[in-house]
C-alpha cells in the first residue's frame, strides 16, 4: 500500500467537534502507529533534506509533534508558537479569527534571528487563520520562511488562498 494511503487510513474523522458542523481530523491514531508515524516523518524529512533549515517552527499543539520530529531529523532548532500565557520570556503576540471563534498566538522574541531560515509546521491547513497568524509572528521576527508544511490540507476550505506569498506543502489533501 502506498505511504500516503497508509497515512490517510490512520486519520480518524470526528464529526461535530469541537462544534457542530466541523469534521475534526484526529491524527492521534497516526501518531500511535510506529509505522505510520515513521513514514510521515520521513516524508517531511525527504522534502527538506539537503536544504539549510535553521529552525522548524511548530504551532500548538499537534504542530509541536510534527515539528519536533522534523527538527530532530534535520538537526535544526525547534521553535514553539504557543497559546497566550504559556511562554515565560518576552513574546510577540497576534490575535486572529478561527473557523469557530477567536484565538491568540505567541512566540518568544529571542528564539529566531533575522537570518534564520525556517519551516513552519502544523497538522492541518483549514481556513488559513492559524497559519496566517503564525506567519505574522515570524514576519515580526524578520526570519526567512522557506515553506509552510502541513500534514493535511482541507482543500474545500481554501486556506491556501490566504498564503499566496508563501510556499505551501501538504502531505495529504482532503
Amino acid at each position: 500500500m502506498p505511504v500516503l494511503d497508509t497515512l490517510r487510513e490512520k486519520i480518524r474523522v470526528v464529526p461535530d467537534f469541537p462544534k457542530e458542523g466541523i469534521a475534526f481530523k484526529d491524527i492521534t491514531p497516526l501518531l500511535a502507529s510506529p509505522d505510520a508515524f515513521h513514514a510521515m516523518v520521513n516524508s517531511f524529512v525527504g522534502r527538506y533534506a539537503g536544504q539549510r533549515v535553521d529552525q522548524v517552527v511548530g504551532i500548538e499543539a499537534r504542530g509541536f509533534v510534527l515539528a519536533a520530529a522534523l527538527a530532530y531529523k534535520l538537526k535544526a532548532g525547534l521553535t514553539l508558537i504557543r497559546k497566550p500565557g504559556k511562554l515565560p520570556a518576552e513574546t510577540l503576540k497576534v490575535s486572529y479569527e478561527l473557523e469557530y471563534g477567536m484565538d491568540t498566538l505567541e512566540v518568544h522574541r529571542d528564539v529566531v534571528t533575522p537570518s534564520s531560515r525556517v519551516v513552519l509546521v502544523d497538522d492541518v491547513l483549514a481556513t488559513g487563520g492559524t497559519i496566517c497568524a503564525a506567519l505574522s509572528l515570524l514576519q515580526g521576527l524578520q526570519c526567512e520562511v522557506i515553506e509552510v508544511a502541513v500534514l493535511i490540507e482541507l482543500c474545500s476550505l481554501n486556506g491556501r488562498k490566504h498564503l499566496q506569498n508563501h510556499q505551501v506543502f501538504s502531505l495529504l489533501q482532503d
